[in-house]
């Protein structure tokens, strides 16, 4: 009887896990084998024709493709910016508090409200991003005589080019940059709860022995900081890879599928074919997992630090 009883603090937890993610999982699989009609109504068997009609649709490796872009750059961006925040952050200097609680507005807000905002400073006609860029083409033109699209900034007149979520040149880097401005905030506390945990002790030695900063930072901080950087880092590869809010809100992964990933264009298909769109989302599932394997890989996270 004794033995059983472990089963009464982790049973509810199991249980949990199993209607919240297995059975989800389970019921996605199955349903990319199933004919639906559009209203949930199930027809009968599909075998494979979801999968055989997703891998033929004109889009999905251009999908695929774009989706491993999106979370390697906004990861990898996420993940550099908030080693120099969080090693700045904690360092001492007047206001430090004061930026610290600033920091953590952009992941207080919604991502909706947040890819709204984006979009609408964006607007062609009256964004506050096209306002500065045509008041300082303006300027430039006017002062220097030098074209402002040279310098990617707008004359007085405007034109196309003040549509940046209407051209897959411009779209795609801003959903990036939007990405990064909110996953930042996360990574770089995760990243000062790391720095904090190393000793000060060890920082003595290294000086004592002279090292230099760089020396310093390189052979001590980043291996010591590892179990932080693996942590925060695998949570934004999942994160950003099943992210939905910016880009739907923001470009509706338009202009036409440029800026779709596999998450988008699961939501896409469910409209018009909801077996299709779970197969979709089971190859979403196994690209998560993946590009998690890989990611351990790389990071040697069994690895024991030195």
């Amino acid at each position: 009887m004794k033995k059983w009883e472990p089963l009464a603090w982790v049973g509810p937890a199991v249980l949990l896990i199993a209607a919240v993610v297995i059975w989800p999982v389970v019921e996605m699989i199955r349903s990319s084998f199933l004919e639906i009609s559009r209203f949930g109504v199930v027809r009968g068997s599909a075998g494979t024709a979801n999968y055989v009609k997703l891998f033929g649709e004109r889009v999905f490796g251009d999908v695929m493709v774009r989706s491993v872009i999106w979370v390697v750059a906004v990861v990898a961006l996420t993940v550099l910016i908030s080693l120099a925040l969080a090693q700045l952050f904690n360092q001492k200097f007047p206001g430090r508090k004061v930026a610290r609680w600033a920091l953590i507005a952009p992941w207080a807000a919604s991502v909706l409200m947040t890819a709204i905002v984006f979009r609408w400073m964006l607007d062609p006609e009256v964004g506050i991003i096209n306002v500065i860029r045509w008041d300082l083409g303006t300027f430039v033109q006017n002062t220097f005589g030098i074209e402002p699209s040279s310098l990617g900034l707008l004359s007085a007149m405007g034109g196309e080019a003040a549509d940046q979520l209407g051209h897959a040149s411009t779209s795609f880097p801003w959903l990036i940059f939007v990405a990064v401005f909110v996953s930042v905030p996360f990574t770089t506390y995760a990243l000062l709860a790391g720095l904090a945990t190393i000793p000060a002790d060890v920082y003595e030695a290294a000086r004592m022995d002279g090292a230099g900063k760089f020396r310093t930072y390189w052979s001590i901080t980043l291996p010591l900081l590892r179990p932080a950087l693996t942590v925060a880092a695998l949570i934004n590869v999942m994160n950003v890879f099943n992210s939905f809010p910016i880009i739907w809100a923001m470009t509706k992964g338009g202009p036409e599928y440029d800026t779709t990933t596999t998450t988008i264009f699961m939501y896409i298909l469910k409209g018009a074919n909801i077996g299709e769109s779970a197969a979709m989302s089971v190859v979403n599932f196994g690209m998560v997992i993946v590009l998690t394997l890989i990611f351990l890989r790389v990071s040697r996270w069994k690895q024991e630090v030195a």
